[in-house]
């Protein structure tokens, strides 16, 4: 009985790191805040210490060629699909922060903060100046 119970715990301990380990990075689901419907998966990835995020796939099928038409500089025109729409976020206790969100429907880029809530929902804030003219979408672990 005792090494079942020991298995359980080392299983159960082995998860809660994994999970702790994982962090932000992974593939998440976005959730469209207006609409509440999923539009793509966004890669979340860490490169030289900062969080970047990739459009990997656009779950509706009439849009899977859109390109960023709306967009300025060197994302104008460009194919949402493999856009890097998350750039340059730092670790700020629990959440990051310091980087930038582009809406690639508006062509508009926008100030970002992220952070995890349990292991499987993460808080994505994109705003304007302060935190509070902004909006939020919960995005899902894929």
């Amino acid at each position: 009985m005792k090494k079942y119970f020991l298995t359980f715990v080392m299983v159960a301990v082995a998860g809660i790191f994994s999970a702790a380990a994982q962090g932000v990075t992974g593939r998440w689901k976005t959730i469209d805040d207006e609409t509440g419907e999923a539009k793509s998966i966004v890669e979340i990835y860490e490169h030289n210490g900062k969080i970047y995020g990739k459009v990997v796939e656009i779950l509706n099928p009439a849009k899977k060629n859109a390109k960023c038409s709306k967009c300025e500089g060197s994302d104008k025109d460009k194919p949402i699909l493999g856009l890097v729409i998350i750039r340059g976020l730092e670790k700020d206790g629990n959440e990051y922060t310091d980087g930038d969100i582009l809406d690639p429907n508006k062509g508009k880029t926008y100030s970002c903060t992220i952070k995890l809530e349990g292991k499987d929902k993460l808080n994505v804030r994109g705003y304007l100046g302060f935190s509070l003219l902004g909006r939020s979408q919960t995005w899902t672990r894929v």
